[in-house]
């Protein structure tokens, strides 16, 4: 504990953003990063806890991936800060991921947070790690022998990423699988720039690259070719594909024009802003047009942003569940994530929220929806009479959500077992789906979830492979 009483001296101070009218030009990064002196003041306030409910502590989920923030809140203060990046790698392959776009629920789980005033240890992390990029500290890890065993990788998110550095460096031949153009999955597809630019995703590429990963992109596992070669080839497979279907909204009009999934629109401006070609596929555009984003979540965050950096009129964004209270309770929820309510970014921007709306019909003319016929709802979801009211639109993002993984291709030829969810069957320990030479982790295994729960369970998974071909792992869980 570097400062006794610095939680005592020392407020909380976060990074702040650049002004809406200046970041929605560009689809830049915007968060304006603490200087050094004052990220040691912030390290300064961590208490060291007896228990330090930051972490993962007996099903109270602080960090899932166990990051050690105590210690390397210590170091940064003390100003050790290649030492707090080697602290920091030994749990997180990806730091300069969770840093940008995770939630932070170790935050939610600090003691501070009892006062609302949590030690601000996404920042910390954050600048640690871009910190080690700037001076040379991260470089490849080669392993220093082979084993001889092939491991297949069907999936290049932040799990399959995870994966195959972990099994890189314990020095199997690592062949990972993507089927689009660039490695990254829903981190370069689905997160738009602005919260997270894919000069870091490239960056890590060519760090797994030259620790021996050998990366197929614009391969297509159970079209391109089927997952039972993959199988025949390699001593393991492991299976770190997304939960890619998306919920729908079955109601009349849904095939009108201009209503589309969010992650049929996310990824296409992603590609612009990457130089990618959107081939043949229908541009989805928000310029000129009063968009209506139906889903509360991230992802209908990401939607909004998007939207008003590409000039949409208007952008409103619809809720089916209650407006959520300013403040939580601490007794009742603390150390755990709480139900409150949370304003991004890119609602920040300009967008209306309506909570409590259940949307009935779309309505068009000439085939092109323009207009919403939408009802408030009671605590039971059921409409509430003399409520309707009719919504303009031009363009609607359905941001509700995924349900499961996609069964029709590679799960299908492979006939592995499912949970009730659809999502591949297997526990967290061992990691193994019900066919002999074959593991699964990450959103395909659990649904859909955080960047931070991916990255844990392809590094657990790692460990588990690693086991099962050698006998024994020095991988950590």
């Amino acid at each position: 504990m570097g400062k006794v009483t610095g939680f005592l001296e020392i407020d909380r101070q976060d990074r702040k953003y650049r002004p809406a009218s200046d970041r929605i030009r560009n689809y830049k990064e915007f968060i304006i990063p603490l200087p050094e002196a004052t990220l040691q003041d912030q390290a300064s306030r961590c208490m060291d806890c007896g228990i330090p409910f930051c972490h993962d502590v007996k099903g109270l989920k602080g960090c899932p991936v166990n990051n050690q923030i105590p210690d390397w809140n210590d170091l940064v203060y003390r100003g050790e800060w290649e030492q707090a990046s080697m602290n920091l790698h030994s749990t997180n392959n990806f730091p300069e991921f969770t840093g940008r776009i995770c939630p932070a629920p170790c935050e939610a789980s600090c003691t501070l947070n009892m006062i609302d005033s949590p030690v601000t240890i996404k920042s910390i992390e954050c600048a640690i790690v871009d910190k080690a990029w700037e001076n040379g500290w991260i470089t490849p890890q080669v392993p220093d022998r082979e084993t001889g065993k092939t491991v297949a990788i069907v999936g290049s998110g932040p799990a399959g990423m995870a994966a195959a550095q972990q099994l890189a460096r314990a020095g199997h031949e690592v062949h990972l699988y993507e089927k689009n153009q660039k490695i990254g999955g829903l981190l370069r597809y689905g997160i738009p720039d602005f919260k997270m630019e894919k000069s870091h995703i490239d960056r890590r590429a060519e760090q797994m690259k030259a620790e021996g990963v050998i990366m197929h992109t614009g391969v297509h596992v159970g079209h391109d070719i089927t997952i039972d070669e993959l199988v025949d080839k390699h001593d393991a497979v492991i299976l770190s594909g997304g939960a890619e279907k998306p919920r729908d909204l079955p109601i009349e009009g849904r095939d009108l024009n201009g209503i589309h999934f969010a992650m049929d629109f996310l990824p296409q401006q992603n590609r612009r802003n990457g130089g990618e070609d959107n081939g043949n596929v229908e541009p989805i555009l928000a310029g000129g047009k009063h968009v209506v984003v139906i889903g509360g979540g991230d992802t209908g965050s990401d939607c909004i942003g998007t939207s008003i950096r590409q000039g949409a009129l208007s952008v409103t964004q619809l809720e089916i569940m209650p407006s959520p209270p300013e403040k939580e309770d601490k007794l009742m929820t603390w150390p755990n994530w709480p139900l409150k309510m949370r304003t991004s970014s890119s609602q920040e921007e300009g967008a209306d929220r309506e909570f409590s709306v259940l949307t009935q019909q779309f309505e068009g003319e000439d085939g092109q929806v323009k207009r919403l016929q939408c009802v408030k709802v009671d605590e039971k979801f059921q409409p509430i009479e003399g409520s309707e009211f009719d919504l303009k639109a031009d363009l609607v993002l359905l941001a509700m959500g995924f349900v499961s993984p996609v069964t029709e291709g590679m799960l299908e030829q492979l006939g592995v077992d499912l949970d009730p969810r659809q999502n591949v069957l297997a526990d967290t320990n061992a990691y193994k789906t019900s066919h002999d030479k074959v593991w699964t982790a990450g959103d395909m295994r659990r649904g859909q979830s955080l960047v931070v729960w991916a990255i844990r369970e392809g590094r657990q998974c790692a460990h588990a492979v690693d086991k099962a071909l050698m006998g024994s792992t020095v991988l950590p869980r």
